[in-house]
Formats: C-alpha cells, sequence, structure tokens
C-alpha cells in the first residue's frame, strides 16, 4: 500500500446513505485503490444539531454491507474541538483572525446601505464591518481576514489551483466570498476550518468529492496557507440529481439505498461515474484496480 496517497470519504451524518452519498463514496474509494494508496472515513458531524441520532452507526454499516473499509481509525469531528481551537489561536496570534458581531440582518443591512444586492441563491459577501474593530459591541462569531493573510503571505488576490476532473480553477476569495466564518455565533466550528484541520491531520493528499463543494476549495486553500499545511489535489465529481434538477440530497427527498442487494446499488454507481468518464466495469466496481481512475487524469 503506498502511503503517499491517502484519501477519505467524509459524510455528515444527517440521516442514512443515499444514491448520491455513494456515488461519492465509491469515486473516492476506486482513486484510492487505483493508486495503490489508503482511503480512510471521517464522520463530519461538527454541526451537531444537523446531525440525526444514530445516522453514525448506520452509515458505517451501510458502508460495510457495501465492501467500502475504510484503512484506519474512523475520525469524528465533536472528538476534535481542542485541534480546531489550537487552528483559531494560532491564526488570532497571527492578527489573520477577527471576532464579528454582525448578524445577518447587520450585513444584509450594511451591504443595502452600500448598494449591493447578492444573486438570488448566492452567499452575501461580508462587508468588513467589524475588520477593524468591534465599536464597543460584543463578539458572536470569529472570521478570517482573507485580504490580509493573501498580502502577508506574500500572494496576488487570486486563488488558483487545479482540479483533477474540471481544470485550472481560479477564484478571488476577498472579492467574491469575503472574510468567512471560522466560529460561529452559537459557538460551533465552521465546515471549513474543521475540514482543513482534518485533513491535515488525517495526512489526506487527494481529496474527491461532489462538486457541489467546488466553491469551498478556494477558501479551504487559504486557510491552509495560513496554517501552515499542505495544500492537497482535488477532483470534484458530477453530482447526482434528483427529479427536480436539483442536487440528490436528504432534505429533498433521497431514499436511504437498498442494501438489500449491495452488488446492484455499488453497480449504479458504478455506472454514474462511467458515465462521467471513469474507466470501471460497472458490473463489478470492487474488482476496479488501475482502471479505476478516470481516463482524463
Amino acid at each position: 500500500m503506498d502511503l503517499s496517497y491517502v484519501g477519505r470519504f467524509a459524510p455528515s451524518p444527517t440521516g442514512p446513505l443515499h444514491a448520491g452519498s455513494l456515488v461519492t463514496a465509491l469515486a473516492s474509494w476506486l482513486d484510492a485503490r487505483a493508486h495503490e494508496g489508503h482511503w480512510l472515513v471521517r464522520i463530519e458531524d461538527v454541526d451537531g444539531p444537523r446531525c440525526v441520532p444514530d445516522a453514525t452507526d448506520l452509515i458505517l454499516r451501510q458502508l460495510r454491507a457495501l465492501g467500502l473499509h475504510p484503512d484506519g481509525e474512523v475520525m469524528v469531528q465533536s472528538q476534535r474541538h481542542r485541534a480546531y481551537a489550537q487552528a483559531l489561536d494560532q491564526l488570532v496570534a497571527r492578527g489573520w483572525a477577527y471576532p464579528c458581531a454582525c448578524s445577518r440582518r447587520d450585513i444584509e443591512q450594511a451591504l443595502a446601505l452600500a448598494g449591493v444586492s447578492p444573486e438570488r441563491h448566492a452567499s452575501a459577501v461580508y462587508p468588513g464591518t467589524c475588520r477593524d474593530g468591534l465599536r464597543g459591541r460584543t463578539g458572536r462569531a470569529w472570521r478570517l481576514d482573507v485580504a490580509r493573510v493573501l498580502r502577508d503571505l506574500g500572494h496576488g488576490p487570486l486563488v488558483r489551483w487545479t482540479d483533477r476532473r474540471l481544470g485550472p480553477q481560479t477564484q478571488d476569495v476577498a472579492a467574491e466570498v469575503g472574510d468567512f466564518v471560522l466560529r460561529r455565533a452559537d459557538g460551533l466550528w465552521a465546515y471549513q476550518l474543521a475540514v482543513v484541520v482534518d485533513d491535515a491531520a488525517q495526512g489526506v493528499s487527494d481529496v474527491v468529492r461532489g462538486a457541489d463543494l467546488l466553491d469551498n476549495t478556494a477558501r479551504q486553500i487559504v486557510l491552509q496557507q495560513a496554517l501552515g499545511l499542505s495544500t492537497p489535489r482535488y477532483l470534484h465529481v458530477p453530482l447526482v440529481l434528483g427529479a427536480n434538477g436539483e442536487k440528490l440530497s436528504k432534505q429533498n427527498g433521497a431514499l436511504p439505498l437498498d442494501l438489500s442487494d449491495a452488488a446492484r446499488c455499488l453497480g449504479d454507481a458504478a455506472s454514474r461515474l462511467a458515465q462521467a468518464g471513469w474507466s470501471i466495469d460497472p458490473a463489478n466496481p470492487l474488482a476496479a484496480s488501475a482502471g479505476g481512475r478516470c481516463a482524463a487524469f
């Protein structure tokens, strides 16, 4: 086994695995096996209120039933608060993170006063209200000062990376996202910080995940650079869509996998990957080795 390649599947325990999440799991498993590497599982339960009781155990049972066995101990985010706190302390000490007193309504009002109208379904770009101090207000969350991080590290405003499927990518995080949250007003850790700290802790070299997370990549690269961590290679696989044309998810009625026929579930997932250009045998996806790589890579 080549430990220079470490991949991972990181589901959130908001319910059982469904057809969409299996495609991502299988893609990451196949990519690890194609590279004769290490495949890990991480339970991303940092957003506790959204998690469903017993979903973690159910997901792990589903993976075992499908023959997708991790090559090491399962990491659980809810057990890693100290690691996230240490990372935030490091950023604060460098002057790269600051407390924010703004509510969502405050941000909307500040943008409206500036004549900025966010695009429909797009997240509002934080206007930097608290970047230079709280002005007597009480901090509720912690944010990363993106422009200062990039400036202090000697980088330009554009974050550049190459997706293994989609090719060269760029994003101006300061302009397109703004100073994003590291710790939320409710005290929960933000996904961006947790995933960066955990990928580094697990030694992840390759992230294979759904295309809906592509937009998170630049933020995570900025955090990796700020924390002195290496940047994995990224591969974003096509999403499985529901009948309404939106991403298949638990929120829009995705059904749990029917594991009475695990081979059929795997075959369906492999067929979807084959349609996206992966050279695998849908009839026997777990037998794939080097053929598990997408021909484009």
